[in-house]
C-alpha cells in the first residue's frame, strides 16, 4: 500500500489520494472498487483503480512510475481493466483525464478512447476534464 500512496503523490501532486482512501480501496472496503497492481521483475510498477457499476465502468486511476512509462506497463493494466470490466457486466470503460495532460490524451487514444464530453474546471486548479469513453471489448 506504501508504493501506491507514494505513486499517488508522484503522479498526481495537485490531487493525490490520501492514505486512507487507498487503505480502504485495496481493503476492499469500498463497493465496486477493484485496486489493480503491476509488477515487473518481483517489484511494484505500477496500479489502476477501477469502479464497476451495471454496464458502465470507470477508470479512477492509472499510474506507472515514471521509469517504467512506455515500457507497456500501462497497457497491461488497462488490458486488465477491460478484464475486469467485461467480467463486471460493463460494456464500456469512461475516464476523466486533465485536457492538458497531452501524453495521457494521446495513451488513451491508442488504445481507442473518444471524447465524450467535458467536464469545465473540473480539477482544483480549474483545467477542464476530458471524459473519454471506449468499449469495454476494445483491444488495443
Amino acid at each position: 500500500m506504501a508504493a501506491i500512496v507514494a505513486l499517488e503523490a508522484a503522479s498526481f501532486p495537485l490531487d493525490p489520494w490520501s492514505e486512507n482512501l487507498v487503505g480502504e480501496g485495496v481493503s476492499g472496503s469500498l463497493p465496486t472498487v477493484t485496486y489493480l497492481v503491476a509488477e515487473r521483475d518481483g517489484a511494484f510498477a505500477g496500479h489502476a483503480v477501477l469502479s464497476v457499476v451495471d454496464v458502465d465502468a470507470e477508470l479512477q486511476r492509472i499510474a506507472v512510475p515514471e521509469e517504467l512509462r512506455r515500457t507497456g506497463v500501462a497497457t497491461a493494466l488497462l488490458a486488465a481493466v477491460r478484464a475486469v470490466a467485461a467480467a463486471g457486466g460493463a460494456g464500456r470503460v469512461l475516464l476523466e483525464v486533465r485536457e492538458d495532460n497531452t501524453a495521457a490524451r494521446r495513451f488513451y487514444e491508442r488504445h481507442g478512447f473518444a471524447e465524450l464530453g467535458r467536464r469545465p474546471r473540473y480539477y482544483r486548479d480549474g483545467t477542464d476534464a476530458l471524459v473519454l469513453a471506449s468499449p469495454v471489448t476494445m483491444v488495443p
